[in-house]
């Protein structure tokens, strides 16, 4: 930096020469002369930045002399660091041919094709430093080659800021070149980085139009490579852009951009055999953030991400990696975040498929966040047919699904389940009578399998819930046995009778007691 600032100065100095009669061409030529290849080729950058300036020459005429001498040093850092200078010093100069300025012979072009070639040159330059030295230096090599990563990548910088490169350009000729560059290179730390440049500095707009190409890419970087990361920045930007406004939204339509992602995102998979199941969660819950943010009405594409994911986990067996965990209920989480409804999470198919993929403990925990989101929206469940697919999303509280976990359960924790359950079970609720008891029915069938000790919390809000639907019937009828109807007092009795007789045989005499008495109260109410 020390060393580019003192250049500047000579850049002003010889820009006074010129001024007092000195001829730049001469000058530009007379530095040629210079002993040292290195010197040389600085001082040549820093002359014809003020020869372009000038305007006796046509710029690309210039720029295209420039960047084909500088191919005279071929050391890797020195070369980084003097095609670097090149790229600071044309910056100025660049942006005014992309603007087309008057009586200029230069267009847009001359600038991108610079750029262009500044930037293959460089990438070759900096992929080339880490074949440098003996293997037992290559970690240090690649902490070099890290901490030079900008210098390639201004670049790309100033590609995004030339003014003229519009989409059109963008798309024929900037990202093409690019990509070539990228692909061809073979290199990890180089792909994983250009990658995520190309990402940051170009226009979400520009990403989105070209998405194809742009992912098309991405299943032809080398296996190492972290494309999940590259994958979910893209998907983050498109989400906010999205966000951005509401008039974006049918461009996202036009050009398929959720089918795109989610056949590139298989082929990334496919092609990523090595890649942990980590990786792969975690880009299904990049694409269902999208998802969720660009098209949240397509209960059909959320179903398709989730049945993705089953297929990426099914035939193998459960998950042990403690992240995968946390990507799965992360994933099985933001639906139920973004609609605040778990009836919305009911009507999606694949959502029990991804929970039967969980371990006991950890669909435990996701069992819980379901009944928690159930509670904070006050979600009212009137149907039988939700109740089944509710609870046997929640199976992991109500039954034991690992016998060998039952020696170990926490009490306190244990407690706090049931009462959750409990909870749940009071929020079943319908008006007509004839569903409130094929509600109950679909209730006392799961929760009976749930075993001695958790009866107790389980079948006294059943019971008192049951009771309600017996003192409503009576209210409409006016007697309390008798009826014929599908839904009577006495066919709910009948169930009462047989649901507390099983919590009496399971060592609770007591609450079984205390049970019978508040029927006996509410049949002779």
């Amino acid at each position: 930096m020390r060393a580019f600032d003192e250049l500047r100065k000579l850049e002003m100095f010889f820009k006074d020469e010129s001024r007092h009669g000195v001829s730049i061409v001469d000058l530009y030529e007379l530095v040629q002369h210079a002993g040292n290849i290195l010197p040389r080729l600085y001082l040549l950058c820093t002359v014809g930045s003020v020869y372009i300036k000038s305007k006796e020459a046509p710029a690309k005429d210039v720029l295209k002399d420039l960047v084909e001498m500088c191919r005279g040093v071929q050391h890797p850092v020195r070369g980084l660091f003097l095609r670097s200078y090149l790229a600071q010093a044309s910056r100025d100069k660049l942006l005014d041919l992309g603007s087309k300025y008057e009586g200029a012979e230069d267009t847009v072009m001359d600038a991108v094709e610079f750029v262009l070639q500044n930037f293959t040159e460089m990438n070759k330059l900096w992929v080339r430093m880490q074949h440098q030295g003996p293997v037992w230096v290559k970690e240090k090599l690649e902490k070099e080659r890290s901490e030079l990563r900008d210098l390639v990548g201004k670049n790309l910088h100033v590609l995004s800021q030339i003014e003229g490169v519009d989409l059109a350009i963008y798309r024929d000729t900037v990202l093409p070149r690019v990509l070539e560059q990228v692909v061809n290179c073979k290199d990890e730390l180089a792909q994983y980085y250009l990658m995520d440049c190309i990402i940051q500095v170009f226009p979400d707009e520009y990403h989105l139009q070209t998405l194809e190409t742009l992912l098309g890419a991405c299943p032809q970087l080398q296996p190492t490579v972290d494309v999940k990361t590259v994958l979910s920045r893209l998907m983050a930007r498109l989400s906010n852009y999205a966000a951005s406004s509401v008039d974006v939204l049918p461009e996202f339509l036009q050009v398929e951009a959720f089918a795109k992602l989610s056949s590139a995102i298989g082929k990334v998979i496919e092609a990523q055999v090595d890649m942990p199941i980590v990786g792969a969660v975690a880009l299904y819950v990049s694409l269902l953030t999208f998802t969720l943010h660009v098209h949240p009405e397509r209960l059909d594409y959320v179903d398709h991400v989730l049945g993705a994911c089953v297929k990426k986990l099914s035939g193998k067996p459960k998950l042990e990696d403690i992240r995968a965990k946390k990507q799965i209920v992360a994933l099985l989480s933001a639906p139920l975040e973004k609609y605040n409804d778990i009836v919305t999470a009911l009507t999606l198919s694949n959502y029990p498929h991804v929970m039967d993929c969980l371990d006991y403990e950890t669909n435990k925990v996701m069992a819980m966040v379901i009944i928690q989101s159930a509670m904070k929206n006050n979600t009212r469940i009137s149907t039988a047919d939700k109740v089944e697919v509710l609870f046997e999303l929640i199976k992991g509280l109500i039954k034991d699904l690992d016998e060998t976990a039952t020696d170990e359960l926490d009490e306190e924790d244990f407690k706090e389940e049931q009462n959750y359950v409990a909870r749940l079970i009071h929020m079943l609720y319908n008006d007509d009578s004839e569903e409130m008891l094929k509600i109950i029915c679909a209730v006392r069938k799961h929760i009976m399998a749930g075993g001695s000790q958790r009866l107790p919390f389980t079948v006294p809000p059943l019971i008192f819930s049951a009771l309600r639907l017996v003192r409503k019937l009576q209210d409409q009828d006016g007697n309390v046995v008798g009826e014929e109807e599908p839904a009577t007092p006495k066919k709910v009795f009948q169930l009462l009778n047989e649901t507390i007789e099983a919590l009496s045989s399971v060592s609770s005499p007591e609450l079984a007691l205390r049970l019978y008495l508040q029927c006996a109260e509410v049949y002779h109410g």
